[in-house]
């Protein structure tokens, strides 16, 4: 089996996504297949997803209404250049958009803001209320009781005559328990009043409108190689990163948060990767392992906190929310470390075997905007969250795996069959990304003009895994919000490559 006979299904061997619904942000993949590639070799591919997310109001919601596809559909670009000056050494520019998500809740549910949303769980703000009121009632003394209950039947204690029945009245109160019954309950009828409509206001600062989420990275990474033999290439390189978004909460899911905006200006970072690739041509044996670091961004996130007044419901809220209204600093969001193990052989004339594994630390991501969490300290006692929580985190790694077969069909077709699975990012889930995980059945097909050039294209069918999504309050724990079960996606891709 020569290079030359089995060339068209090695380079399609590249067409399947292996990331287009990957757990967490993920998305793209970040193959470094192209870099790979004899000779000076140019590529550009589009992949677009049509996922179907639904579910239902589970766990502790107080409902169990039904949550109608919330997974927008989105597509991402990748291209590469490689260049081979000489025999021993290569230069490559890859571009791809590694992590992103896309997702809009609608409908008559606990993600979309309506007029029966309360500030905090019905429940628990119940709880405040009587507290609240028992607290202001106990509070007064008999003399402002009765003041309390003169001025609300319009007598004017700044005169004679006002103070002449205060003292009357007062006599009574401390004497006649008719009296004391009576003055008292409509003080106490008072005091509700007072403080349902302060709650009233409170529930008032809540959010309009729809829980969404979008973010959208771009990665271009310049890579050298060296290749001291045929069968060894040791590559490395810089990673130019952007990452942007917009995060919007609503509804009685998010509580406090019900209203809470968070855009993410475009920030760039730098980060490397390194990598190793064997090879055989004779073969069409070809294995790599390639690391990706880690990068960090430090971003001025812009957030609307509506509510923000709210936190006078809790003791010591009003001077907290205060300060966090003055406060400002950066966010540090920092996309994970990766590692790709790319392996394929010919196993028979005219036909390879391929596989991709690859491992993303998502374990060790989260995202906690500066006066997100500043609020989340504030409330997080009461959640049993003494140290605050994240508006997004993950509690696993994700490991994902896709082998498949390419066969070579006549000189200009060649076709190709995978299966793929990801073991997503920990259950429960983001209640921004709902799924955990897949199963992917894949087909492929190239079409090759000449043998210098293809057009490709592929469709992937993913069983995605079904999951609990819980709030940022949540996570950590076994509690959660809503369930979204048997839901599935379709991704298409398109790719041309050119040899020169």
């Amino acid at each position: 089996m020569k290079l030359k006979t089995l060339s068209a299904a090695m380079i399609l061997a590249t067409v399947p996504m292996t990331g287009a619904f990957a757990a967490a942000l993920d998305r793209s993949g970040q193959s470094m297949a192209a870099f790979l590639q004899p000779g000076n070799y140019f590529e550009a591919g589009i992949s677009v997803l049509d996922p179907k997310v639904t579910g239902k109001e589970a766990g502790t919601s107080n409902t169990s209404r039904h949550i109608g596809d919330m997974a927008d559909d989105y597509y991402f670009p990748s291209a590469a250049l490689k260049l081979q000056p000489t025999k021993n050494f290569s230069f490559g520019i890859l571009y791809d958009q590694p992590y992103g998500a896309d997702a809009a809740y609608s409908g008559n549910n606990i993600f979309v803001s309506d007029e029966t949303n309360t500030i905090l769980d019905p429940a628990a703000l119940a709880g405040i209320r009587q507290e609240t009121i028992d607290t202001a009632f106990n509070s007064l003394t008999p003399e402002q009781r009765v003041g309390a209950a003169l001025q609300a039947q319009g007598v004017d204690l700044t005169t004679a005559a006002g103070q002449a029945q205060y003292a009357t009245t007062l006599t009574a109160y401390n004497t006649i328990d008719a009296v004391k019954e009576q003055i008292d309950a409509g003080v106490l009828a008072g005091v509700e009043a007072q403080v349902d409509a302060g709650l009233a206001n409170v529930n008032g600062l809540l959010g309009v409108g729809n829980t969404q989420v979008e973010v959208d990275t771009q990665n271009l990474s310049f890579v050298m190689g060296y290749q001291p033999t045929e069968n060894w290439n040791i590559y490395g390189g810089a990673v130019y990163q952007t990452i942007k978004g917009n995060v919007s909460l609503r509804g009685q899911a998010y509580s406090l948060y019900n209203g809470y905006d968070a855009s993410i200006p475009e920030d760039s970072a730098v980060g490397w990767l390194a990598g190793i690739a064997y090879q055989i041509p004779e073969i069409a044996l070809k294995a790599s392992l390639t690391y990706r670091s880690e990068i960090d961004h430090n971003v001025n996130i812009n957030e609307n906190i509506p509510t923000l007044p709210a936190l006078a419901l809790l003791d010591g809220g009003a001077e907290a929310a205060a300060a966090i209204a003055a406060a400002s600093g950066e966010t540090k969001i920092t996309t994970p470390q990766s590692v790709n193990l790319d392996f394929q052989t010919g196993i028979m004339a005219n036909t390879v075997a391929f596989a991709n594994v690859r491992w993303v630390d998502w374990s060790n991501f989260s995202i906690r905007p500066y006066k997100f969490g500043l609020i989340s300290e504030a409330v997080g006692p009461i959640v049993e969250r003494p140290n605050g929580f994240n508006l997004v985190e993950y509690e696993d790694d994700q490991i994902s795996a896709t082998v498949g077969v390419g066969r070579k069909l006549s000189e200009q077709w060649a076709g190709n069959v995978s299966v793929g699975w990801d073991s997503g990012a920990g259950n429960p889930v983001s209640t921004l990304g709902p799924t955990e995980g897949y199963w992917n059945v894949g087909l492929g097909v190239q079409y090759s003009p000449a043998p210098n050039y293809f057009i490709a294209g592929g469709v992937k069918y993913f069983m995605l895994g079904d999951a609990k999504a819980q709030t940022g309050a949540q996570a950590g724990g076994n509690e959660y919000v809503a369930e979204f079960e048997d839901n599935d996606a379709w991704a298409y891709g398109l790719k041309i490559g050119y040899r020169f």
